[in-house]
């Protein structure tokens, strides 16, 4: 599976019942609490911002198709509807911010963000770095997003996915100019996202056992942990942020072997598995010629080649300079854990990324017959 076809998978994630005790901390009450409608709301980066949004004393409104169930905050208003034309249950409405986590094909964001437009005071535009059209250099909030041949296309998948983004962003920031705030992404991980691309790599190291890892130790890799998006996204709001933002972490800053050493350490403290869990790097070269895929079967890793040779190297400073947090990779791994542990045993045993134990197995056996 392409890279662009997992990031475009960020929104997708469990739905917890209770609110674990990861997500519980303190947090100082915003100096002026807001109204927030927020389109989407019950799936992953939607339950983190709701989270934070919450603790600073804000109001919260959903607005969706009621389809993804969820028993976490039941006190937060709810409007059905959808935005294939069914949005009415938004009129007449007021709200000083709107935050758009569900919005992929233009004409639906731009008929949101045009209803809204008159009794909103900011609208915040969630899209991804999937907008550039490669990592073949390093990217900036300035650099060129991709183009479709044809705009009027809606499908979304791995070759549209990026380009239809980027033509929301366009639809927002016409309908609202400087109250239009942009945020793009790089790959979402942590607590509640259950597309197990980089839950797969704690997950991995609970089972125990000697397991794959790609490339090289100092392999580079951006993420962004999910809450501190959120954190970002809310800060953002209260303070009138415009203009748009590259949310990862920092260049060159995660390397790979501080994941596997994280994940090992997670799964001693909270699985305890019965076999010492331990990393095999095995090299580029040789993952190519057993034809295990970059990304999809090695989850948040790319070979720093052709179009992914900057993929490491997305520049975060922007965000910085608005205060963007980035959390310890330790952390994120730990929580992650914490969480998946509490999935339901279906959901723990058939992850949904990374590569299948009997393959992983059999190319750990070919790398030890290569090696003797």
């Amino acid at each position: 599976m392409k890279r662009r076809t997992l990031l475009s998978l960020a929104a997708a994630g469990a739905v917890s019942a209770l609110t674990p005790a990861w997500a519980a901390k303190k947090t100082k009450k915003a100096d002026k609490p807001l109204k927030i409608l927020i389109l989407g709301g019950t799936r992953f980066i939607g339950l983190h911002m709701t989270s934070y949004a919450l603790e600073r004393g804000h109001t919260l409104t959903f607005f969706n198709r009621g389809k993804t169930k969820t028993d976490r905050y039941p006190d937060v208003e709810r409007i059905l509807g959808d935005r294939n034309g069914q949005i009415d249950g938004l009129k007449d409405r007021k709200w000083d911010v709107v935050i758009d986590n569900s919005g992929y094909v233009p004409r639906h964001v731009r008929a949101s963000a045009e209803l809204l437009a008159p009794n909103v005071k900011r609208y915040v535009f969630v899209s991804s770095i999937s907008v550039y059209p490669n990592f073949s250099v390093p990217r900036g909030e300035k650099s060129e997003v991709g183009k479709l041949a044809d705009e009027t296309v809606e499908k979304v998948d791995g070759e549209t996915y990026g380009p239809l983004k980027a033509l929301c962003e366009k639809a927002t920031l016409d309908v609202y100019g400087g109250r239009g705030t942009v945020i793009r992404p790089g790959l979402i991980v942590g607590p509640d996202d259950n597309t197990d691309r980089f839950t797969y790599w704690p997950a991995r190291a609970a089972r125990g056992g000697e397991f794959i890892a790609p490339g090289s130790p100092k392999d580079a890799f951006q993420v962004i942990d999910v809450r501190d998006l959120a954190e970002f996204t809310i800060n953002a709001v209260e303070n009138g942020y415009a203009g748009t933002y590259n949310l990862v972490s920092n260049v060159n800053g995660f390397k790979f072997g501080e994941l596997t050493d994280a994940c090992i350490a997670s799964a001693k403290k909270r699985a305890k598995p019965a076999a010492e869990p331990k990393a095999v790097y095995l090299p580029t070269d040789f993952l190519e010629e057993q034809k295990v895929e970059p990304w999809s079967e090695m989850p948040v890793w790319l070979p720093a080649k052709g179009d992914e040779a900057a993929f490491a190297s997305t520049s975060n400073a922007a965000a910085l300079a608005k205060g963007l947090k980035i959390t310890p990779i330790a952390k994120t791994v730990d929580d992650t854990l914490e969480w998946h542990l509490t999935r339901p045993k279906d959901e723990q045993e058939k992850l949904k990324s990374g590569i299948a134990a009997d393959k992983e197995a059999t190319v750990l056996a070919a790398w030890k017959a290569k090696k003797s």
